[in-house]
Formats: structure tokens, C-alpha cells, sequence
């Protein structure tokens, strides 16, 4: 098996694809996907993010492949709007998850994040003088001008966001294309996130939910990417609609080199230095133990009690019966059935 050093960084990656009613098993160093219209390869190398909809049965071999070359299976719904479960991302290390954990709880280093996250979705330098209300009303506006704009270009009159998950064929079509191609934005940016160690759950404007860092991290890109393709592709028509904005979506995230923006601009918002390859050291040996924490404040000599600030009267009381087993065993030890 490769070492992680040996893997192409997740920047060099080609896109993600999106597969149902399939069967998806190992075709030697690749993966073979068999369906209706035959069988084909797909380099796992090459690919960031594998998307396995309805009707898909992979084998235990073809995830091997996968995770060995650092491409994240993702379990989804129908037209890929559903998420159900993910694979194991390609970093070992943990710096930048307990950087990111350190970020998010303390309020402050928590809102200079948020700040900077607002910021970097402006063409134009930002107000030092706004505050974060201000901040998020100027952001409602962009938005609303993006949706203005892309519904002016592709002809069609925007009547706002509006879509329910169990009724999906009631919302009209730019509502379908905008979650279709949203999905797929959400995909390749987890599968982003994982690769470079972090967490999708640890959301800085975004919280509560086991992807709120992904919805973060996403939404720096959909007024210029998912918005407008979302309005052209429904102004296309509405036949095999969610398909064409998929493979849209795939042309487009790939023409704009969005798999080389994300994790640089992760690291742009957290402030951290981007992970060179080689400075992974469980990259040659994933199982290999992790090294125990040393306290800076106290040292490993500290009496416990001087740690956790007890006295012995706050221990719990001794299990008396316990006491009279070990008594009664002759041992010192206590006595044990089976």
C-alpha cells in the first residue's frame, strides 16, 4: 500500500462522480463501475469525491481503493440531495482539527473568523468601521443581487427560495437545479475539508449541525458558481434536469479550478499554514500510536489532587459490600462469578 506522501494533494484532484443503480468493485489499482450501459474505469487517484446514489452496491475492495488514494465516498440520496454517510478523509494528523476546535470556542478568535469569512466574498475591501449586523446585511444584499442577476441573464423571474425535501418535484425547476447543484458543491467541499484534517461539524457562522463547516465553507462560492448555473440550466428546460446540473456543475467547478481554491482559503479564514506533504508523520504509518499530551501549566509530577482541586472527603465512599467480598475472599481480591 502507498504512503500518504506518495498521493496526489487533494489541489491536484480532478472532480468528484456521481453514480446510481450501479455496481462498483476494484479493477486493479482503479475502480470499475458497472451498470445498464456497460462497464468504466475510473482512476480513484484522480478523483476527490465519489458520490454513490440509490441503487449502488460497492465492495468492501473498491472502498479499500478509494481511501487508499484519498478520494471520500459519500452515501446520498436521490439527484445527490440527500447525505446518509461519508468515508474517512486523507489526513492522519490532528493539528488542524484542535486548531480549528480552539478557533471555534473562544468567542473572540470565533468572530475574527466569521469576519474574515464575510470579508472574503467581497470583491472590494471591506469597512473596518461595520459591524457584524451591518456585515451580515451587506452579505443579505450580495445575495439577493446575485439572484437578481443570474434570474435577469437566464430570462427567468426569481420568486424566491422555496423547496421541501419530501415533496422534491413540487418546487419549480430553478429551485430544484439551485439544491441539485448546492449538493454538489456541499460534496466536493466536505470531501475538502476532510482531506486537509479539519471538521465539517465545527461551524464558525454556522453551528449546530455535523456539516455547519461545510455550509461555511460553501457559501464563499455559490453567488459565483451554483447561482448562475443553477438559472441557466433551468432555463435549458426541465428534462433529466438534475443530471445536467450535475455534469454542469462538474464542468464548471473544474474550468474555475474550485478544487485548488477551497482548502487555501480554509487556511486563509482559520489563519493556519497550509500542511506541506512530508510534515504528515503518521502519513508513512496510519496505525502508528499517537504520542500522550503533556500539560504546559502543571507538570506530570503535579499531585492529582492539586490538578482536579478535591479533598478526600470528595471522594465517593468505599463500596462496602465490595470491601466485605474482598475480605471474605482471603485474596485482597474481589470475588468474581464465571
Amino acid at each position: 500500500m502507498r504512503n500518504l506522501h506518495e498521493l496526489p494533494k487533494f489541489a491536484d484532484k480532478l472532480g468528484y462522480l456521481y453514480v446510481e443503480h450501479a455496481v462498483i468493485d476494484r479493477d486493479e489499482k482503479a475502480i470499475a463501475v458497472h451498470d445498464a450501459e456497460g462497464t468504466t474505469q475510473v482512476p480513484a487517484a484522480s478523483l476527490a469525491l465519489l458520490l454513490l446514489g440509490p441503487g449502488t452496491k460497492i465492495t468492501h475492495a473498491a472502498i479499500q481503493t478509494l481511501a487508499d488514494n484519498n478520494c471520500l465516498a459519500v452515501w446520498s440520496g436521490e439527484y445527490g440531495v440527500r447525505f446518509y454517510a461519508q468515508g474517512l478523509g486523507g489526513a492522519r494528523h490532528s493539528r488542524n482539527l484542535i486548531r480549528q476546535a480552539r478557533l471555534v470556542s473562544d468567542e473572540r478568535t470565533r468572530l475574527q473568523v466569521v469576519v474574515r469569512m464575510y470579508c472574503l466574498r467581497f470583491d472590494e475591501p471591506v469597512d473596518p468601521n461595520l459591524t457584524l449586523r451591518q456585515l451580515r446585511g451587506k452579505e443579505g444584499i450580495r445575495v439577493r443581487q446575485a439572484y437578481a442577476e443570474a434570474g435577469k441573464a437566464a430570462g427567468i423571474e426569481w420568486q424566491g427560495r422555496s423547496y421541501h425535501r419530501e415533496q422534491w418535484n413540487a418546487a419549480d425547476p430553478v429551485n430544484r437545479a439551485l439544491s441539485a447543484a448546492n449538493s454538489c458543491l456541499y460534496g466536493l467541499v466536505h470531501a475538502a475539508i476532510l482531506s486537509g484534517g479539519y471538521s465539517p461539524a465545527l461551524g464558525f457562522i454556522h453551528t449546530g449541525k455535523q456539516l455547519s463547516f461545510v455550509y461555511d465553507v460553501a457559501d464563499l462560492y455559490k453567488a459565483e458558481l451554483t447561482i448562475p448555473l443553477a438559472f441557466r440550466m433551468a432555463a435549458e428546460g426541465d428534462e433529466q434536469l438534475e443530471r445536467r446540473v450535475r455534469l454542469a456543475c462538474r464542468d464548471r467547478f473544474h474550468q474555475d479550478r474550485l478544487i485548488e481554491r477551497i482548502l487555501p482559503d480554509v487556511h486563509r479564514v482559520l489563519d493556519v499554514e497550509e500542511v506541506q506533504a512530508g510534515e504528515d508523520e503518521f502519513a508513512d504509518d496510519e496505525a502508528k500510536p499517537a504520542g500522550l499530551w503533556d500539560p504546559e501549566e502543571f507538570s506530570a509530577d503535579t499531585p492529582i489532587g492539586t490538578i482536579l482541586k478535591f479533598r478526600s472527603t470528595d471522594l465517593p465512599a468505599p463500596d462496602k459490600e465490595a470491601a466485605h467480598d474482598r475480605d471474605d475472599s482471603g485474596t485482597g481480591s474481589t470475588v468474581s462469578s464465571g
